[in-house]
């Protein structure tokens, strides 16, 4: 929004220059784009938040600087505004309106008639501050309906009383198969919900949005009818988007407009065209209020506005800010009643007005200090970091992250859960619920060519009225292309167990894996997780049927459950300055001993003093006994000072004396 330097005067007495209002403004929140010099003039761009619909004005704009800076004075005419512009009329108006039943978005509808007019040009002051602030002038009737709309923030909308057939307007709801002209040219086709102005028979506007081309004034133009409503702001958001429209008048109703100012400006408006046309008499004024603005009262306490802002603000400070800005206020026990002004339908609890005190008060004056209070354990914490964890380790394993609709049909891979039906589906496709992450993951991989993939995905499913996380994967082919110096891992079910005993692992659970029969997997290549889910091979029938490759491994966990019984609570450790010692110990065992048993035993016999430790070789070749394979296996250990070579040996030979009740002899 523009404003000329010379308006703001108009309302306020005051030393600053345009650059020091401009800087003024900012620290109000009311940002200003730019100052830009017009004809010689400066010419203030000013940024209206969506919120803020009262700073849409001269008159808001006025207010703000006279809150803001007490040196500042108010003019005559900002003060006649305030108090409403009155003209001493009280006659019977010789016009009517009506707010038809069943429109709600209407809140208050007022006009007044001018008769004897000389539609001409409108004074040069006036030109010249419309052309300024980027507006065309047309004629003395628009370019005044313009000006105070600037000056007040209401829009308002001049009608020719011979092209409407009478002096009479109704606001109600559009018909279907009703269409109107707009002062553009454009024919809209109107539909429910869209709020019109109309005369008897036909809408001759649309409301808070943009005149008829067929009501319009224009030179011959004689008797008007001078209409100044307001008009709910959502609803003016909704129609002007339908219909493609943006003016300067939805431009301010969207951002809300004061009810209790559609008298004022038409007063505004006959006053400025008695000074420049000598028209006088006018008439009464017809004023239609229905729903009057229901004006909520908040307790405002000084000590919160101090705790908040994080500086003192004394009692006598926060009236003193808040009545400057409209607010009427109670004294009652520690604090003030506080009652908004109609203007104001964004301060709705204590905070919001304490944010008021706050910007005029001035940022700028919280003082330096330390921050105080506990430090709380940063990033995610609870199910999130569990989810973050396992997400982690799925990619480190090898697995690329799909994420799919929630939408889709029925597949072969959902399960024998009950799907969940939509209600009113956009398409076949998209019919059900998911109950199963694996179909999911099966189109994937069919769209990225369903050879070598190897995809996973965290959501949500649904079945027989709940819902839970789920973790699936999907596992096909290699993991890498071939290199003369790797050998060529291909999936399998070990390779996806694995990835599967990685994920428990790095959550801190330890499951066993037992038989399943699950009918989506191969009869005997398959198993449950614990209690968490299944995996193994798919079904040959499954795989066909879906169109997957019969060597494909799936997974899927219950993610809810999982992490239901991880524990999240974070341990640290000492961070060591010295090496860590490493011997490396070749052991033949059994192959009926399970790993996971070795592994518990090492950390057991070495207790605090093992950092990690890792298989990296597997022998069962010649001078091995059949049934037997020899495991190389790698144990770091770290302690708070240095490792000795006597020591380390001393913590290796621990851990082979422990394998030996598993019947493993050191090779």
């Amino acid at each position: 929004m523009k404003l000329t330097e010379s308006m703001i005067r108009d309302m306020v007495k005051t030393e600053l220059s345009a650059e020091q209002i401009g800087d003024l403004l900012t620290m109000t929140g009311f940002e200003i784009e730019s100052i830009e010099f017009v004809d010689g003039e400066p010419v203030l761009d000013i940024n209206i938040m969506a919120n803020r619909g009262d700073g849409a004005s001269t008159l808001g704009i006025a207010r703000e600087i006279l809150a803001k800076s007490p040196e500042s004075r108010p003019t005559d005419l900002y003060e006649r505004l305030v108090s409403g512009y009155q003209l001493g009329d009280e006659r019977t108006p010789l016009a009517e309106v009506v707010v038809e039943s069943g429109s709600p978005d209407c809140t208050r509808f007022s006009a007044r008639r001018f008769k004897g007019i000389v539609n001409g040009d409108s004074p040069d002051w006036i030109q010249d501050r419309l052309r300024k602030v980027g507006q065309r002038p047309i004629s003395l009737l628009v370019d005044l309906t313009n000006y105070v709309m600037l000056e007040t923030g209401q829009p308002m909308h001049a009608y020719d009383i011979a092209k409407l057939g009478q002096p009479k307007l109704i606001a109600r709801q559009a018909r279907p198969g009703e269409t109107v002209r707009t002062l553009n040219g454009q024919d809209h086709k109107l539909g429910e919900g869209h709020l019109m102005i109309c005369d008897g028979k036909r809408p001759v506007g649309v409301a808070g949005v943009m005149g008829g081309e067929s009501t319009e004034v224009d030179a011959a133009t004689t008797d008007c009818l001078l209409e100044s409503a307001h008009f709910d702001h959502m609803a003016v958001r909704k129609t002007r988007k339908q219909l493609g429209l943006q003016t300067d008048a939805s431009y301010r109703f969207e951002r809300f407009v004061d009810p209790e100012g559609t008298v004022r400006s038409m007063n505004r408006f006959a006053d400025l065209l008695h000074q420049a046309t000598g028209v006088d008499p006018v008439a009464g004024i017809a004023d239609d209020y229905p729903t009057p603005p229901k004006r909520p009262t908040v307790k405002v306490r000084p000590s919160r506005c101090s705790r908040l802002l994080g500086m003192d603000v004394s009692s006598s400070e926060v009236e003193t800010y808040l009545t400057r800005l409209g607010v009427s206020l109670d004294p009652v026990g520690d604090g003030f009643q506080a009652t908004p002004p109609t203007w104001r339908i964004d301060l709705v609890r204590e905070d919001d007005f304490v944010e008021e005190v706050g910007r005029i008060h001035g940022y700028d004056k919280i003082p330096e200090a330390l921050p105080i209070g506990s430090t709380p354990v940063g990033g995610s914490h609870g199910a999130n970091l569990a989810q973050e964890i396992v997400l982690k380790t799925a990619l480190a394993c090898g697995f690329d992250q799909a994420i799919n609709h929630t939408m889709r049909d029925l597949h072969p891979l959902d399960g024998g859960s009950l799907r969940v039906k939509v209600l009113q589906p956009h398409s076949p496709e998209l019919a059900h619920l998911r109950g199963s992450l694996l179909p999911g993951l099966a189109d994937t991989a069919l769209k990225n060519g369903g050879e070598s993939v190897h995809f996973f995905e965290i959501g949500r499913v649904f079945s027989n009225g709940s819902e839970w996380t789920q973790l699936g994967m999907l596992s096909q082919g290699q993991f890498d292309p071939p290199s003369w110096n790797r050998s060529e891992d291909v999936a399998d079910f070990y390779t996806l167990k694995g990835a599967v005993e990685s994920v428990l692992k790095a959550l801190a659970i330890s499951v066993e894996f037992s038989v399943s029969k699950d009918p989506r997997l191969h009869p005997t290549r398959q198993a449950h997780v614990g209690k968490f889910g299944v995996m193994g091979q798919i079904h040959p029938a499954a795989a066909e049927e879906a169109g997957l490759a019969p060597d494909t491994f799936l997974a899927e966990i219950d993610l809810t459950a999982l992490v239901s019984e991880t524990s999240t609570e974070r341990h640290y450790r000492q961070v060591y300055r010295h090496p860590a010692a490493r011997r490396d110990i070749a052991v033949v065992v059994p192959k009926s001993v399970r790993y996971a048993d070795i592994e518990g035993t090492i950390a057991k016999a070495c207790g605090e003093l093992l950092e990690k430790h890792w298989l990296f070789d597997i022998y069962d070749g010649p001078g091995i006994d059949p049934g037997s394979q020899s495991l190389a296996i790698a144990l770091q250990f770290r302690k708070p000072s240095n490792f000795t070579d006597d020591e380390a040996n001393q913590v290796r030979d621990l851990a082979v004396r422990a394998l030996e009740a598993l019947g493993a002899k050191l090779r």
